[in-house]
């Protein structure tokens, strides 16, 4: 699989909050650092996090691409993102960032290893 066809399937399955597909884009050792500094380490306590963000039905996000860029067996994204969500108490905010998506290519497909949030 080409690794843009990847990129869409992984984004895709966020946009859908399709947790199965979703995950089926990462890679087992994978790490995600939230905008906050958390970092999350492995599929595992990754899938936790995103079951309870695709729980929630009240945000939507838009990625535009930056780079991208696919070499060998690595690829990465660097996307700008708009979010928009409701705190607490119902009243609506926006953040901006940016997202970098690490890829690596393993048996023909490509699997998330790293995923780093920073706010602009």
């Amino acid at each position: 699989m080409e690794f843009a066809k990847a990129l869409d399937a992984h984004l895709a399955a966020i946009h859908a909050r399709d947790l199965e597909g979703y995950l089926a884009t990462v890679h087992q050792d994978a790490s995600l650092i939230l905008p906050n500094g958390t970092l999350l380490r492995g599929k595992e306590a990754i899938a936790e996090f995103h079951a309870a963000w695709f729980a929630d039905t009240d945000w939507s996000m838009r990625a535009e691409p930056v780079r991208v860029e696919a070499a060998g067996e690595a690829a990465f994204a660097l996307l700008s993102v708009v979010y928009d969500d409701l705190d607490p108490k119902g009243e609506p905010y926006r953040k901006t960032y940016y997202l970098t998506l690490y890829f690596t290519r393993a048996d023909e497909r490509w699997l998330l290893v790293h995923d780093q949030n920073t706010y602009r």
